[in-house]
């Protein structure tokens, strides 16, 4: 079968008019091919971190704050740590850390016992982080466990990843408004649930949103916002390299120096070398001034 791939990165908000459900779509292939550009992962490994990319960028749109969603697991697995941030305008990383031998493609052999922890990190303000325990066949169904465990709004996530693109989408019961009868509440959120249960990997991946959410919900009437774009984006920064060094302590950086001549660090996420030579390092190797002491005289 041949594989559709849609031109942009993009990610879309709808409503249903005659319910009290929001939903989001996304889609990521320039994002998730510079993301897989810097590391050399196994297949399986590829299309499960494109889930947790797709994934961010739903979670992000929650964010009722400017700040960003960190969204990981932590396994005995294959992967010991998987993670994807994304910023509220849509500034995407992600790394798996130590998969290099990961061989699998099975979730639960990939992130056996594992944790899925999800952070939510304002720019201003205190963080919050949810932990529970992953579902063993798959991300989208650990999430929505998540926001039952959490006792949240209803949230339903479909997720799907072939290597070259993934994608992803969110249902999510609102505040009532429009339809003040719970029991009819649950009718309409079960059924929209049932629709969505419909879709299949190769049409999240390859169809449009305006026209996968006309097949899914051709009998409801919808509001689709403009769509937004995600990109890869890593924060890095020299400053930030050196405030990491300067946590090392000056005796380590100093044993480093003597042994190499300089110190160079790389970021995780997209291998952007730091260099760091004695003199860019005067300050974090000066002796630190002894206290000054003063004699208080009584006359």
């Amino acid at each position: 079968m041949t594989t559709t791939v849609l031109n942009a990165d993009r990610s879309q908000r709808f409503l249903f008019d005659n319910a009290d459900i929001r939903g989001e779509t996304a889609h990521l292939r320039d994002s998730l091919g510079e993301v897989l550009a810097n590391h050399q992962y196994a297949p399986g490994v590829g299309r499960l971190l494109g889930e947790f990319m797709a994934a961010s960028v739903l979670l992000s749109t929650t964010l009722k704050c400017e700040g960003k969603m960190i969204l990981q697991a932590r396994s005995g697995g294959q992967i010991p740590l998987i993670l994807a941030e994304c910023t509220s305008d849509l500034k995407i990383r992600a790394i798996a850390r130590g998969a290099q031998e990961a061989t699998s493609e099975a979730f639960e052999v990939l992130l056996n016992n594992g944790q899925l922890v999800i952070t939510i990190d304002p720019a201003r303000g205190e963080r919050y982080q949810g932990i529970v325990p992953l579902v063993k066949d798959s991300l989208a169904h650990s999430l929505d466990a998540y926001f039952r465990m959490s006792e949240q709004l209803h949230t339903r996530f479909w997720l799907a990843c072939d290597g070259q693109q993934a994608a992803g989408m969110l249902l999510q019961q609102l505040p009532s408004q429009i339809q003040p009868d719970p029991q009819e509440r649950e009718n309409q959120w079960q059924h929209a649930c049932m629709l969505a249960d419909t879709i299949r990997d190769q049409e999240l991946l390859t169809l449009p949103a305006e026209q996968s959410l006309r097949r899914l919900f051709h009998e409801e009437p919808l509001r689709l916002f403009d769509a937004r774009k995600p990109e890869f984006h890593c924060s890095c920064s020299r400053e930030r390299t050196f405030n990491a060094l300067s946590a090392v302590g000056a005796e380590e950086v100093a044993s480093l120096l003597e042994e190499q001549g300089s110190i160079t660090m790389d970021c995780e996420f997209c291998n952007q070398q730091y260099a760091f030579y004695r003199e860019d390092l005067v300050t974090l190797l000066a002796p630190e001034k002894p206290p000054l002491l003063l004699s208080l005289i009584h006359i």
